[in-house]
């Protein structure tokens, strides 16, 4: 092989490996969260090398774990038919369909959940996800289901704000999952619902 057929093949391997490191660091980073690189490599069935080839620090592979778990959110949130329907019961759809996918994941996302970061970084994390609850709220306030006078971007930062807060509330053991699901949904409705 030569030229770009070798080329190809590089950037064939390179995309498996990468993606190999990434599937092995999400398994083991839940099941360990103090995982080495060393360990995360020979999961990945790759050279510790291999690794900071593709991620340079710990950091930059645990950026690449947030990603991947927040696309898999985000094809989970799309299946949940975000445009079907009422738009309160799209909407208790799509977090349902988001925080299936954290629960998937719930020591790994515990771990990002408690790394410092600024807060132009926590909203770019969020923004596909932000996204999608844009999207559902602004359906609800066209339709008279949900207040149209708050910005339907900041309605959607309160209602990931307050799914984090009954996530938080299920991992400290102070609520069961179905008990946090049904808080979660009765408090947004109430804060969605236009005011009288």
């Amino acid at each position: 092989m030569s030229g770009p057929a070798e080329r190809h093949h590089r950037r064939a391997d390179a995309r498996r490996n990468n993606g190999a490191i990434v599937d092995a660091a999400l398994r083991l980073l839940d099941a360990q969260p103090d995982a080495s690189l060393d360990a995360i490599a020979s999961a990945a069935g790759v050279t510790r090398q291999t690794v900071y080839a593709h991620f340079p620090s710990r950091e930059h592979l645990l950026a690449a774990v947030v990603d991947r778990i927040t696309d898999e959110a985000v094809a989970a949130m799309d299946a949940a038919e975000p445009d079907t329907g009422p738009a309160a019961e799209a909407l208790i759809r799509v977090l349902r369909a988001g925080s299936g996918i954290a629960g998937r994941h719930p020591v790994l996302v515990q771990q990002i959940a408690s790394v410092p970061v600024s807060p132009q970084a926590d909203q770019e994390r969020h923004a596909p996800i932000a996204d999608r609850i844009s999207r559902v709220i602004r359906r609800g306030q066209a339709s008279g289901e949900f207040d149209k006078d708050l910005p339907a971007e900041w309605l959607a930062a309160v209602t990931i704000k307050i799914g984090h807060a009954a996530g938080e509330e299920v991992d400290a053991g102070r609520m069961p999952p179905a008990e946090a699901a049904d808080a979660l949904r009765t408090v947004l409705l109430r804060a969605l619902r236009p005011q009288s």
